[in-house]
């Protein structure tokens, strides 16, 4: 072999190795898109995506604003899930408690996680969650109800934004999925007694 079919079987081999790692680097990344998707909207509150807080700021201003509440199930998960109030008013910086009702109307255990936004979206970087069912998934068994609390509060920088300091109602928006292969997912209520006998 010369030297240039050894030069160019090299040259080859370097290329072949550049597109196994572009390959590589490109499955990579579609395997964190989401998770980096996820974490790029919470910062941002891209999307209407709400944010997380640790306490409520120190400011609560006299501006007020309505804040609705919607609830949603994916299909095929089985629960009625719905808001106790259907709006609020209140004053930026105030902390607010409210309250979503779900319940398990099936015959079997049911797990579930809620996604959330609010719209109109530019609110998303100002509406933050001190605690709420959603960061958790919640498990309902044949025929249980739960009280959902949700605390929150509008972030009193909303109206130093030119794109939100104008908003005067804010809707926050749950929805239910079932969770996959999680445990208590369609255990079957009447086999559970049966195993138990």
């Amino acid at each position: 072999m010369g030297k240039t079919e050894t030069r160019a079987s090299g040259k080859r081999n370097i290329l072949a190795f550049a597109l196994a790692g572009v390959v590589a680097g490109m499955l990579g990344l579609s395997f964190a898109a989401v998770p980096l998707y996820r974490i790029f909207c919470q910062v941002t509150g891209f999307g209407g995506t709400t944010q997380r807080a640790d306490s409520a700021p120190n400011q609560i201003l006299d501006r007020k604003i309505a804040v609705r509440f919607d609830a949603n199930v994916a299909k095929g998960m089985g629960w009625k899930f719905r808001p106790v109030q259907t709006v609020v008013e209140t004053k930026i910086g105030e902390t607010v408690l409210a309250f979503y009702e779900a319940r398990n109307p099936t015959s079997k255990a049911v797990r579930g996680t809620a996604t959330f936004n609010v719209t109109p979206e530019a609110a998303g970087s100002y509406f933050a969650k001190i605690e709420c069912f959603c960061f958790t998934e919640q498990l309902l068994k044949p025929g249980e109800s739960a009280d959902m609390p949700v605390t929150f509060f509008i972030d009193p920088e909303i109206v130093n934004d030119p794109d939100a300091r104008n908003i005067t109602e804010i809707t926050l928006s749950y929805t239910f999925f079932p969770v996959e292969g999680a445990p208590g997912i369609a255990v079957d209520a009447d086999k559970k007694s049966r195993e138990g006998s």
